[in-house]
């Protein structure tokens, strides 16, 4: 047992001075930016943007491509693993976000709406949408998080294996490991949250995860060419070189 802590605490202040070092290679807008998707995509989920039949699309699915695009020059410069550790960080902070709301949520004080109407279901609807809902949380959680698994991995291998060079590659490994990604993310999040709570039935789920999967998909093709000059000019410049080198040489 006591070989087995220690091992552990070395492996533990390993990967906290690997995330420190990652934390200051990679440029703050970037993962501003990575961390404002999550939490708007969140938030803006709560309202729809089209709803007919069996085409459904809320209004995270605005901000949802760019957590992608983030993971996907993050993933090109710095490698699967960092990409994957820079979603949990803006998975935990999108946890922290929404529990601050829904305990503020519980605050007795009036929202700013409330003087203008001056009625006291516009207080109640909007506790209960900055309040959230705990499963609503819980299947977006889960899905962003088994889908920036799938993204970080299927976006490395592509990488790894692909003859391809340039924009082509880039644009290959994006292309498809978001596509699945997005789909992994959409039918976990329908199937837990939509098909359980709101008894979608598994049609919906399907259908409307497809068309959810390639809107993202066209936003990532259509965003993909400024993903990759980004990606160039982290090259040119060395941007996070001390990262690169450091792994180099475990």
């Amino acid at each position: 047992m006591e070989k087995f802590l220690s091992k552990s605490f070395v492996w533990m202040r390993r990967e906290y001075n690997d995330f420190k070092l990652l934390m200051r290679s990679i440029p703050s807008l970037t993962i501003t930016l990575f961390v404002l998707s999550v939490v708007c995509a969140n938030l803006m989920a709560n309202k729809e943007l089209i709803n007919y039949k069996y085409v459904a699309l809320d209004c995270g699915t605005v901000f949802s491509w760019i957590m992608f695009l983030c993971m996907d020059v993050i993933c090109k410069r710095w490698g699967g693993k960092a990409s994957l550790k820079v979603s949990v960080l803006a998975l935990v902070i999108n946890l922290g976000v929404c529990l601050s709301f829904a305990l503020l949520a519980l605050a007795p004080g009036m929202w700013g709406s409330f003087y203008d109407s001056g009625l006291e279901e516009v207080n109640v609807a909007l506790n209960a949408t900055f309040g959230g809902s705990w499963y609503v949380v819980l299947g977006s959680s889960l899905a962003f998080l088994i889908s920036s698994l799938v993204n970080a991995g299927l976006n490395s291998w592509i990488g790894a294996t692909t003859k391809l060079a340039g924009f082509k590659a880039f644009a290959l490994r994006s292309y498809v490991s978001t596509a699945l990604a997005q789909l992994v993310d959409n039918l976990i999040f329908t199937t837990t949250v939509s098909k359980i709570f709101f008894g979608w039935t598994w049609t919906q789920v399907i259908v409307c995860a497809l068309i959810q999967a390639v809107w993202e998909l066209l936003c990532e093709v259509l965003f993909s060419g400024l993903g990759y000059k980004i990606v160039c000019s982290w090259e040119q410049e060395q941007v996070g070189q001390e990262y690169l080198n450091t792994k180099k040489s475990l």
